[in-house]
């Protein structure tokens, strides 16, 4: 079978890369794994290759990590085995260190060379620091196909140079079954979820500030804020300052027990936030933009028939195809409106229907074909 070798620097997760584990009749898939790895990949049902990384030469915590990006993140030799069986690599985005490793190492090894790409903002040369343009120019050079996740990323490659007949759009899958949990006995009380990593751009705090309004109005549901970063601290001091303190859940868990969180909610709200200050400090690190460029957590709310309200940030309004609310980035007297005439206005836990074509889209099953067409695709030719 052709071997297909899945290269994510420290960024391995059970959740991206599931999809992978529908191929295995089709294709001999692995993945390179490094002991710095910032997730926990042990549930993921494929064949891990471990590898070092020049990051796990360095010290641990901060001093490492900047060491790592001043020095220039890498793959060391004990990679090279992993590269010179594959017949496909498939890395991701453009400025990556690890898809401009893949992209050095193809012409030693003649493999085809996929990427995967979120990123729904074209940043060109311009707004990438010195490495990620290097790398950028690496990727592109080198690359057989892109996988852009939504047409947005799509227009994005676009504008970054690369040519029509070099894209396929990919949207991620997930295990729609796993999602599809339902609750005996529904729950007493409303809880409002907010999932993603703890940093400002999620707009946890904005949940928050709804939360609070809410109260005032009389309304208090649960809030369960799932995920880890360095925001945490911080989101629980600001909920009690609000006087919501008692009725917010802040703190991470583990992916497989993601289904029964969904379950036990009432609603889901994305609240991400665009950024935009795209400034370089003297060591020519840009502060950049960001937008949502999917928000995986949508797919599954969806497959588990719980109630979205999402900002309207990037690739989201895409992503939902008209389906659940949306509302205006950083707006939360607004959520708080949708929330208290929606979700809160029902039965605790009361599902919603989606459309049945909507939630395949974003299966594993689904995502799994698109795969298997980009590879034949590209060992075609």
């Amino acid at each position: 079978m052709p071997r297909v070798l899945i290269v994510r620097g420290r960024l391995v997760t059970p959740w991206e890369l599931r999809p992978w584990a529908e191929l295995q009749d089709r294709f001999d898939v692995s993945y390179l794994l490094t002991p710095s790895n910032e997730f926990d990949a042990g549930s993921l049902p494929l064949r891990a290759q471990r590898v070092t990384s020049l990051r796990d030469r360095l010290p641990r915590g901060h001093l490492g990590d900047v060491a790592a990006g001043v020095v220039g993140e890498r793959y060391l030799a004990d990679a090279e085995d992993a590269y010179a069986a594959a017949d496909v690599v498939h890395a991701e985005e453009l400025s990556f260190w690890f898809s401009a490793d893949a992209a050095r190492r193809k012409g030693r090894h003649g493999y085809r060379l996929v990427q995967t790409v979120w990123e729904t903002i074209p940043f060109l040369r311009s707004f990438r620091n010195r490495h990620a343009r290097r790398y950028r120019d690496e990727v592109l050079a080198a690359t057989d196909l892109f996988l852009p996740a939504t047409e947005r990323a799509r227009a994005a490659l676009l504008l970054e140079g690369v040519p029509e007949e070099k894209i396929l759009v990919c949207p991620p899958g997930i295990d729609v079954e796993r999602f599809q949990v339902r609750r005996a006995p529904a729950p007493r009380e409303h809880v409002v979820l907010s999932p993603g990593r703890l940093v400002w751009e999620k707009g946890h705090q904005d949940v928050l500030r709804a939360a609070a309004v809410l109260a005032r109005a009389g309304l208090s549901p649960r809030v369960r804020v799932v995920g880890r970063g360095p925001e945490e601290a911080r989101l629980r001091a600001y909920a009690d300052e609000l006087g919501v303190g008692d009725r917010v859940e802040v703190g991470s868990v583990s992916y497989d027990e993601m289904p029964q969180v969904f379950a036990a909610a009432s609603c889901m709200v994305l609240a991400s936030l665009p950024t935009a200050t795209a400034q370089l400090h003297p060591f020519d690190v840009p502060r950049a933009f960001w937008e949502e460029q999917f928000g995986m957590v949508l797919a599954e709310a969806m497959a588990a028939g719980l109630d979205i309200l999402a900002a309207h940030s990037g690739a989201i309004p895409e992503v939902l195809a008209g389906a659940g609310t949306s509302f205006a980035p950083g707006d939360w007297p607004e959520l708080a409106r949708r929330l208290a005439e929606g979700p809160l206005s029902r039965a605790p836990g009361e599902r919603v229907e989606y459309p049945a074509e909507l939630v395949r889209r974003y299966s594993t099953t689904a995502m799994a074909e698109r795969l298997a067409e980009a590879y034949d695709r590209v060992l075609a030719s």
